[in-house]
């Protein structure tokens, strides 16, 4: 008998319409992968289905557990991206309402929206019998623990959310996360064996396209891990602090919860080399800010340049303009592998990082540092988002114009949404302003996508905007000159054929807006 299976939900035509074919990336499950290897330490026997990388049906689904025969059905329902926690709701809602009256099992949740919402999400979605309210890795253990997983047995333990035999909703006492000394133990590394495969490991999951350098042949096999969890910031539009939650206010907002736990280079190498044993050269290190801490960056970009000998590693890892101060650092971090470095620039206008507690980046000479990195050969994915607060449109242009005098050679525009967890969402909440009314609606490249007005801009004005500017940047000849000098006329080619795919926005259409392509 399966203790726990741990249940990544799909729903990718929903989130990315067109872009889902061939041009989103498949990201393997890596909250389900740590949450399976930590009871595995425990004792207990989980199982991974992986719905999105094997596209499974509801009918095979369902009999999958059967077959499975699990005490407990936990749909883990995170994401390599900050909405995706969210957006992914959808997805695992349709397999759970479709599987509440053909199991007798508890059905749960765990994952950044229900953390932030846990009160909201179980009045609204009838098939949840429990919500784990923050990263749940011991509230698991103590389920796991029960003689009988049931309502009647969940009572006294802390962690969760739940609604009793009397139809009321409970939020029980918090429970803490894994501090960070026991985070080798606790939370001890990743069980990739549990991953489905088609004909070698990985072979099901597909890198973003710029990652693999517009490649298709690079994007898979394809891996992703972290070093560290949480962030030290607090940016008001973020939501990735959620994960850290420890009280019981019906709206949680991440950023209370700002921290970093760490496990060690010497624990964490190893499980890069278990990626490297399996063939897995494409790797994401999904850090919210890896290149903060050199006591732990440092030893493990050192461990990691003698395993690149032959620079054969593709990976890439998140960093602040801000934190990227000196050669030397760039320089071990690309002998490392890392070619790849996602900046937060988020906006051309100091006023408006300020508003959003990003910083004003005073300091920092953004160019200066995009040469700098540029100079190490290291490419820089850029990332924007367009109608946060105190944004305007000669502002949103602003942002617009620095990125592509920039040129990075990737390039990542979003629309300023109030996602569940994050400071925007509240604010908007107690203004009575317009947020999402259906989980899809969160996502940046759904058909329903419904940024947060501001007291400039509608929703309509910013998403209009972000689809031109996507646009305007990839069919840029100065950015498209740089990406066949560097990789060649098949990747510029598959860059076309991206930008062809049209994204139909419903909010653009209610209010006879332009579809632009995306």
């Amino acid at each position: 008998m399966t203790d726990v299976l741990l249940i990544n939900p799909g729903n990718p035509d929903q989130i990315y319409q067109d872009l889902a074919k061939k041009y989103s990336a498949i990201e393997p499950p890596t909250w389900s992968l740590l949450l399976a290897k930590s009871c595995q330490s425990q004792g207990f026997k989980p199982e991974i289905m992986d719905c999105n990388a094997e596209k499974l049906q509801k009918q095979k689904i369902l009999e999958r557990i059967e077959k499975s025969n699990p005490r407990l059905i936990c749909f883990v329902v995170y994401g390599q991206n900050v909405n995706a926690g969210t957006a992914n709701m959808r997805g695992a809602l349709d397999v759970a309402n479709f599987l509440k009256n053909k199991t007798d099992r508890l059905i749960s949740f765990i994952g950044s929206h229900v953390q932030a919402l846990p009160v909201e999400t179980l009045k609204n979605e009838k098939s949840i019998d429990f919500v784990f309210t923050n990263e749940g890795v011991y509230t698991l253990w103590n389920i796991l623990k029960l003689n009988k997983i049931s309502i009647e047995n969940l009572i006294n333990v802390k962690g969760i959310a739940f609604r009793n035999k009397n139809n009321e909703i409970k939020f029980n006492r918090p429970e803490m996360v894994v501090p960070n000394d026991k985070m080798d133990e606790h939370l001890p590394g990743y069980a990739w064996e549990l991953l489905p495969y088609k004909d070698k490991p990985f072979d099901l999951y597909r890198s973003p396209m710029w990652h693999a350098e517009y490649l298709e042949e690079n994007r898979s096999p394809y891996a992703a891990i972290q070093t560290s969890l949480g962030c030290q910031f607090k940016c008001s539009f973020c939501m990735i602090n959620i994960i850290n939650r420890n009280d019981n206010e019906e709206i949680g907002v991440a950023n209370t919860y700002s921290n970093m736990r760490y496990w060690s280079p010497q624990f964490i190498i190893k499980e890069f080399d278990k990626l490297i044993s399996y063939g897995v050269k494409t790797i994401k290190i999904t850090d919210e800010m890896f290149l903060l801490n050199p006591k732990y960056y440092k030893p493990l970009c050192a461990m990691l340049a003698i395993r690149n000998k032959d620079d054969d590693l593709r990976m890439w890892a998140y960093s602040r303009v801000d934190t990227i101060k000196r050669d030397e650092i760039l320089n071990l971090v690309r002998k490392a592998g890392i070619k790849w470095l996602a900046l937060g620039i988020e906006s051309g206008d100091k006023n408006v990082r300020l508003e959003v507690s990003k910083g004003k980046f005073e300091d920092v000479d953004v160019n200066k540092v995009i040469e700098q990195v540029h100079a190490s050969d290291i490419e820089v994915m850029g990332n924007y988002i367009f109608g946060l607060p105190g944004d305007t449109t000669e502002k949103m242009q602003a942002t617009l114009d620095l990125s592509v005098k920039l040129n990075t050679m990737g390039w990542n525009g979003y629309a300023a949404t109030a996602l569940p967890g994050s400071e925007l969402y509240k604010i908007a909440v107690n203004k009575g302003l317009d947020v999402p009314e259906t989980y899809e609606a969160y996502s940046f490249h759904s058909y329903q996508a419904l940024p947060l007005s501001n007291d400039n801009l509608t929703a309509a004005q910013i998403l209009k905007f972000r689809d031109q500017a996507f646009i305007k940047y990839h069919t840029n000849e100065k950015f498209l000159n740089k990406v066949f000098k560097k990789f060649g006329h098949v990747a510029l080619d598959n860059i076309r054929k991206m930008t062809s795919i049209k994204l139909n926005r419903k909010i653009l259409e209610k209010n006879k807006v332009i579809n632009y392509k995306t």
